[in-house]
């Protein structure tokens, strides 16, 4: 056979032949474990599940997602020394709760799985604990993005509602938020709790307080919803700047409705897709990204509803 043809019958051969098969010996088989803090009944999760799900399908790996039923934290350190145990290549995991997870994520780095964390924590908390990278959304940095934007939008007084204000983390996106507008955070920022109906009133009570606030930015459905309500009792529905973390029905609604002004989307998808990639690759190829991952914030206005509604609850 000639140089060419023999040229030729390789190059089929190599289009025929799997490349995760041919690529320095790799057959695939990694097998990856999510451990997320969220309960059973939180449906935001579910694009994490199909996020993974579709990593796991595209890379040829077998992936698991595991969770404590209730949101127990303590139970969520308990699974996660379980599937350790099990010997998986990679776990990914969040850090809800450094003072319950981080021992039994350092063990797993001790025990020679490499670990990425994902959605909560900071990329410092992922390094104390041996994590290769964080994958997730730098809270700060969208709070200052948010008030950014809000700033040159003509926002000069706002109300921040918090609704997890034992989460020094999440309180950083208020902090952000000021610093955006360039404003002090001072009492802009209030303890809403998590009942829907004293939010509402919380929120109707800063503002008959408060009355030449312009601006509203709340940290996800649960202060969203309830503010919406007091926006409508009050007669000011749509004619007070208001922004969100996250998305929800009632928030795609309402910025429809052109009651809010945006949606910060921290992107879930890529906090499980990613992950599932980049182990992937380290695993057979020894590459890794060099920094950690911010997977948001994207804003979500009216212009960008129609997909956004089509995918919601599945991949957004």
């Amino acid at each position: 056979m000639n140089r060419f043809l023999k040229t030729v019958a390789a190059a089929a051969l190599v289009a025929a032949t799997p490349f995760a098969a041919i690529a320095d010996g790799h057959q695939g088989g990694e097998r990856y474990i999510l451990v997320s803090h969220a309960p059973d009944s939180d449906s935001w999760w579910n694009t994490i599940r199909n996020a993974l799900s579709l990593a796991g399908e595209q890379m040829g790996v077998e992936v698991e997602y595991r969770n404590p039923p209730t949101g127990d934290i303590a139970d969520m350190a308990r699974i996660i020394e379980q599937a350790a145990a099990s010997g998986p290549d990679g776990i990914i995991t969040t850090l809800a709760d450094p003072t319950v997870l981080s021992d039994s994520i350092s063990a797993a780095v001790d025990a020679g799985i490499d670990v990425i964390i994902m959605n909560s924590g900071t990329p410092e908390q992922a390094a104390e604990v041996g994590a290769l990278m964080y994958v997730g959304q730098p809270e700060y940095d969208a709070g200052l993005a948010a008030g950014q934007r809000a700033a040159r939008d003509g926002v000069t007084s706002f109300l921040c509602v918090n609704h997890v204000i034992s989460n020094p983390v999440v309180a950083e996106r208020c902090q952000g938020f000021a610093d955006g507008l360039g404003v002090e955070l001072g009492e802009s920022m209030i303890d809403a709790g998590q009942d829907p109906a004293e939010i509402q009133n919380r929120v109707m009570a800063y503002l008959n307080a408060n009355p030449e606030t312009d601006g509203i930015l709340t940290l996800g459905p649960t202060s969203a919803d309830p503010t919406i309500l007091a926006l409508e009792e009050m007669g000011l529905a749509g004619d007070i700047y208001f922004g969100t973390f996250d998305l929800g029905e009632n928030i795609v609604q309402g910025i429809r409705d052109g009651v809010i002004e945006w949606g910060i989307d921290q992107q879930p998808f890529l906090q499980a897709y990613l992950p599932v990639v980049v182990l992937t690759n380290y695993h057979r190829y020894g590459v890794l990204p060099g920094n950690n991952i911010n997977s948001g914030p994207g804003f979500i206005t009216a212009d960008g509803l129609e997909m956004v509604e089509a995918l919601a609850g599945e991949f957004r």
